[in-house]
């Protein structure tokens, strides 16, 4: 069984992109995951790479922000690809097959920002 639960909070803006060939929206996130250090009983976090597709991926665009608590379902996918170098990476990655919004940050439109 491949299954992962997550609950965090968004590292930055998602930014949802489309894909050439079919035009579907895809967006990759961070989630920050708190965990207790064992020794220290301090908080800290695990930087946790998500893929979420679809209607789920253009809704955290339009509803998400940095700081915006989600829960997230799915599975554990690993892919490698080669650098223009030759250089082999491997990537871990969370595949979102449900996402939950927990929480939102209410920010400042971003165009008022950019306007100041």
């Amino acid at each position: 069984m491949n299954k992962v639960v997550l609950i965090g909070r968004l590292t930055k803006d998602p930014e949802v992109k489309f894909t050439q060939e079919n035009r579907k929206a895809v967006t990759k996130i961070t989630l920050a995951v708190d965990k207790y250090n064992s020794k220290s009983g301090q908080k800290e976090a695990d930087f946790v790479p998500i893929v979420v597709w679809d209607k789920q991926a253009e809704s955290i665009g339009n509803y998400m922000k940095k700081g915006s608590q989600i829960a997230i379902s799915g599975r554990i996918q690993t892919r490698n690809y080669e650098e223009k170098d030759g250089t082999k990476r491997y990537v871990t990655e969370v595949i979102a097959s449900e996402v939950q919004f927990l929480s939102r940050v209410n920010n400042v439109n971003s165009e008022d920002n950019e306007s100041k």
